[in-house]
């Protein structure tokens, strides 16, 4: 070998870190491609999406995102570019090197140093020969992030270690090659060597990923509050959910805020289990009512209404995506009354979901048979059943393995490969479709350039020459209460709807990299539910009673800055469709809906594909896509535009016979007429201020200014957070 050679490969002087690394042995220096290549491409962000990863590549140069294809990447550095790529008689040569050190002109920059472990592993493969993938050597089989948990103060770095296991038993410390992400960058950074500085409160995980594994690992930086000890011995407990949540709280040093009032529970347990604001009527009955139990009664009572029903029908319509731009009219009523009946009948969701994922038959007999007309093609099926039951998005692995989660290209392909079967035709009836499962067909995976063995996701195969219905046994995985997924995601789902936050945030992104922000609470609540047989009347009840639910929203000793860990309830603005039945309740005058019977409430319509500018402008979802961001409540200029000065206030304050109508006809007082306003709207009476802004001005008007001073007043009312919000 010549000298100049010698100079071009100083990898030579680093045999030794090389074995430390675990990567050589007594014979010599055994570098792997799959097992130490493709961690150092990782590390560098060589086969990141942003570079060589990116669908295209680039100039030429495309590998797999993050190294999910070993035998492809192999094949590219090493057969592409006339072999250029990889020089093994001199690897110092090698464009691999050259451009990853900047020697040569590289758009990406410097990836590593010439004389970095990087740099030299790299330069060890080449001379070996550059070796592809073996089938017979060691695989990933785990890693282990350690400590999994960790307490720090704000402003402390930690330095956390990863260790790999293979499957041949064997561990390396790989927390060099690692790549680190933080999820609450408000609470933890994290750098490209682990090292993790605490920059907030709360809690904040940290995920390492290194060859397409997954681990986790928490750390807590609790408030520096000053509480009493008593704020956590003498708060009241009434289930495990309050005892769960006030763990937690006392771990991290955040005080509960005290219960909330009978005013303030009686709206809010309203407008949170039917969707609607109570009728003044009702909040006196509430408030004269000094029986210790009213709260569990008016519970009760609320799951009774039809406006239950009609609440619930809703949220599981959003969910499931029923509207008349895909389907038919009477395809859509066929789908949202089969909704609406299990609602209706309590079904358990296990049994729902059952029904929904094997459907068969005509569309118009069996509402839970448009499920599938929704979606024509088997990886779309396969998408939309793990957003809408597991809570969780597995797109990403349709092109590639999941860089957030561990489901690779094969798990996603053999998950959809369930669904290749589904088949639809033409009924004899006007947007008829029958829905049957084939007996034969399969979905190719374009990696392998054939099917996947069908299975769900962690689940056991099926094989694949079984010519029945694989959806049977995608149901009964997808049910069965050993899933780790399908109950945590519903129970997610149900609390962000009473709690305003999620126990998981978002609520339908439910993977292992986006932690729980109480993993014993949301555990335990999923153990509940299956406990029940999925009645989720019974979760909504256990929450409901709870204290935690029932505190109040206002900030009490220092955990106002509190936003994940309940230490209060978490005001909401009202959801669109709720907001205008809420409006029209509280004026008295119903919402017109073109196509519909008079008087029926935005909760009751079947389909989202209604013309309402104020149902649009307040966020109403469009259901074309199953994302909890298809709704949004963020303010905006047009609803604050709306709310002073728009038609649907305006219109409902001047109409006929709306509650100010009846108001002055019924010659009551004003007083009386201020009292009823801001029972029927904010559930409350006014306070001594209040009256003192409104009365005298009533008592000195004229009929005429009467009615003015009324409808002034009522918008006033109705355009306050307290009534935007529920509190």
């Amino acid at each position: 070998m010549s000298g100049s050679s010698l100079r071009r490969r100083p990898y030579l002087r680093y045999l030794g870190v090389l074995f430390l690394l675990g990567l050589g042995s007594a014979k010599g220096v055994e570098v792997s491609f799959r097992n130490h290549v493709q961690p150092v491409l990782a590390k560098a962000g060589c086969n990141a999406g942003a570079c060589h990863g990116a669908e295209a590549g680039q100039n030429g140069f495309h590998l797999s995102l993050r190294g999910y294809d070993d035998e492809g990447d192999w094949l590219t550095l090493t057969r592409q570019a006339l072999g250029r790529r990889v020089t093994p008689s001199d690897p110092g040569r090698s464009l691999l090197l050259l451009k990853a050190t900047a020697t040569l002109p590289h758009k990406g920059g410097k990836r590593f140093e010439v004389e970095s472990t990087e740099y030299n592993i790299l330069a060890e493969w080449i001379a070996a020969g550059a070796p592809g993938p073996q089938e017979k050597e060691p695989r990933i089989d785990r890693i282990q992030m350690d400590p999994p948990f960790v307490q720090l103060t704000q402003g402390t770095n930690f330095q956390f270690k990863v260790t790999a296991t293979f499957t041949d038993g064997h561990t390396e410390d790989v927390s060099r090659w690692t790549k680190y992400t933080a999820a609450n960058a408000s609470v933890t950074t994290v750098d490209d060597g682990g090292g993790v500085k605490v920059v907030g409160f709360g809690e904040g995980a940290i995920t390492a990923w290194y060859l397409s594994r997954i681990s986790i690992a928490n750390v807590a930086a609790p408030y520096t509050n000053t509480i009493p000890a008593e704020s956590y011995t003498q708060a009241k407990r009434r289930n495990f959910i309050d005892e769960l949540g006030m763990e937690k709280l006392q771990s991290l040093n955040l005080a509960p805020s005290p219960r909330c009032s009978d005013e303030v529970f009686i709206r809010r347990a309203f407008l949170d289990t039917i969707g609607l604001i109570p009728t003044a009527a009702e909040v006196r009955a509430f408030l004269e009512d000094k029986t210790e139990t009213k709260r569990d009664v008016l519970i009760e009572k609320l799951f009774l209404r039809p406006e239950f029903v009609d609440y619930w029908a809703y949220k599981w319509s959003d969910l499931l995506l029923v509207s008349s731009k895909k389907l038919s009219a009477p395809a859509l009523w066929s789908y949202y009354n089969w909704i609406h009946d299990e609602v209706a009948a309590n079904t358990p969701w296990n049994e729902i979901t059952r029904r929904l994922v094997t459907a068969q038959g005509s569309n118009l007999e069996n509402g839970a048979a448009n499920f599938y007309t929704l979606r024509d093609d088997p990886r779309d099926m396969s998408e939309m059943t793990s957003q809408v039951f597991l809570g969780m998005s597995i797109s990403c692995a349709k092109c590639h393995n999941h860089p957030m989660e561990k489901w690779t290209n094969d798990q996603y392909f053999q998950m959809a490969n369930l669904f290749a079967r589904v088949r639809v035709k033409n009924g004899k009836q006007t947007g008829e479709q029958i829905l049957f499962a084939a007996a034969s067909g399969d979905l190719v995976q374009p990696l392998r350039g054939k099917p996947q063995p069908p299975a769900p996701l962690d689940g056991k195969a099926m094989p694949i020459d079984d010519p029945g219905d694989r959806r049977i046994a995608m149901a009964q995985w997808l049910t069965a209460p050993e899933n780790p997924y399908f109950t945590r995601a519903i129970v997610n789902r149900v609390w962000a709807n009473y709690m305003g936050i999620g126990l998981v945030e978002p609520v339908d992104d439910l993977r292992v990299t986006n932690p729980a922000s109480n993993e014993k609470l949301l555990a335990a609540a999923a153990k509940f539910l299956v406990e029940k047989n999925y009645d989720l009347r019974q979760l909504m009840r256990v929450i409901l009673q709870s204290e935690t639910y029932q505190r109040s929203s206002e900030a009490h000793l220092g955990n106002g800055g509190d936003d994940r860990f309940y230490s209060r309830y978490y005001a909401k603005r009202l959801m669109a469709e709720v907001l205008l039945d809420s409006v029209s309740a509280a004026t008295g005058a119903p919402t017109s809906f073109k196509g519909y019977p008079e008087g029926w409430r935005a909760l009751q319509l079947p389909d989202s594909n209604i013309d309402s500018y104020f149902l649009k402008s307040f966020g109403r979802p469009e259901r074309d896509k199953t994302c909890e961001c298809e709704r949004t409540a963020n303010p905006s200029v047009t609803q604050m535009l709306h709310i002073s000065n728009g038609d649907t206030f305006h219109q409902k304050l001047i109409a006929k016979n709306n509650w100010i109508s009846r108001g002055m006809g019924s010659k009551s007082s004003p007083e009386a007429l201020v009292d009823e306003a801001y029972l029927g709207s904010l559930s409350r009476f006014p306070t001594e201020k209040e009256k003192a802004a409104f009365v005298p001005l009533l008592k000195a008007a004229d009929e005429k200014e009467k009615r003015a001073l009324l409808e002034d007043m009522l918008w006033a009312i109705l355009s306050a957070k307290e009534f935007l919000f529920n509190h």
